[in-house]
């Protein structure tokens, strides 16, 4: 008896889609990029959208789209637990796969809830594949800073241990779309 309770529980939790989003690798039941529901602008450069969401709906998935415009820094913001004041301990992984396409070179920052605001962060560079769609894998190591943005006032590792946010910058004029992110050992909660 109590096999065929759990049983109808499991098919209405299928049917409403919260079994489905706890499933290792679905979706969420919002608009999504391997379960990342934030990707943002984030209003600093000028950037197209200026703010907001970059999702767009792409045939039955979702791509992330932004244009840099004009030879200045441009922000945009990718919440790992999908929401700003979530941490994320990347310290036990070895990087990220990511899917994407940029017409000129540009940055990601590693961004710990402790220093989120300023320049001076972690990064390693996102290479230009020419508006090609790519796959490519990062690792969390070797990270460097840029001595225009300045030199961060804490460890890498610390930024792992309480990682916010990806945050994508670049100073030249750019077209970029994302289309996956996968980050070892790291999967983020749907909303």
């Amino acid at each position: 008896m109590r096999l065929l309770a759990a049983l109808a529980l499991v098919l209405t939790l299928i049917g409403s889609g919260t079994a489905a989003n706890a499933a290792s690798g679905c979706e969420c039941t919002t608009p999504s990029i391997d379960r990342y529901q934030q990707w943002l602008a984030s209003g600093e450069g000028t950037t197209v959208p200026a703010t907001g969401s970059l999702l767009v709906r792409s045939g039955h998935q979702y791509t992330a789209k932004v244009t840099f415009l004009n030879d200045e820094w441009h922000v945009v913001v990718l919440w790992l637990g999908n929401q700003f004041e979530a941490r994320a301990d990347l310290s036990g992984s070895a990087g990220f796969w990511m899917t994407y396409s940029a017409t000129d070179d540009l940055y990601v920052q590693l961004r710990p809830a402790s220093h989120w605001s300023g320049g001076d962060k972690w990064l390693t560079l996102v290479p230009s594949t020419h508006g090609r769609v790519v796959r490519k894998f990062f690792p969390l190591r070797d990270w460097t800073w840029l001595p225009e943005l300045g030199k961060p006032a804490y460890s890498f590792a610390e930024a792992l241990g309480e990682a916010r946010g990806l945050v994508f910058v670049g100073k030249t004029p750019n077209r970029i779309e994302f289309r996956g992110l996968r980050i070892d050992r790291y999967e983020p909660p749907c909303l």
